[in-house]
């Protein structure tokens, strides 16, 4: 008896996982589409996974250390930063302490480009919720 509870509570764990994760999967497809038909930056993955790892996570990153953390090649980064560079979202600088080392920096322009992020996967959380609420008025 114990084990069917253990069982149901399990699945109704997966199921609950898989509509989280289907709900976080559409928030980033409506923010993509909305930032391809935006006249702004278009960036690849690779680079949208530079950007935000240098604006989500601690500063003082470098080249090195981004390529160890996104597991990808140094001239991989490189080119991601390129074309940050190219849009200035972000930009490379030598660090003082170490020449041979390269920090990236933010850029205002970055900081304008992750505030248009969040609020377009805010916009699309608040249309969820507001659905989610409508069916369950209509349920009741």
């Amino acid at each position: 008896m114990a084990q069917t509870r253990t069982l149901k509570a399990a699945k109704a764990s997966a199921v609950k996982n898989t509509d989280v994760a289907d709900q976080l999967v559409n928030t980033l497809r409506e923010t993509m589409v909305s930032l391809v038909r935006r006249d702004g930056p278009d960036l690849s993955a690779r680079q949208l996974a530079v950007f935000l790892t240098c604006y989500l996570q601690e500063e003082g990153h470098t080249v090195r250390g981004l390529a160890s953390e996104l597991n990808v090649s140094k001239p991989a980064i490189t080119r991601a930063l390129d074309r940050l560079g190219e849009l200035d979202l972000a930009r490379r600088k030598v660090d003082p302490l170490d020449r041979r080392s390269v920090l990236v920096q933010r850029t205002l322009k970055g900081a304008a480009y992750l505030r248009e992020i969040r609020s377009i996967m805010g916009e699309s959380g608040a249309k969820k919720a507001s659905s989610e609420t409508r069916a369950a008025r209509r349920a009741a």
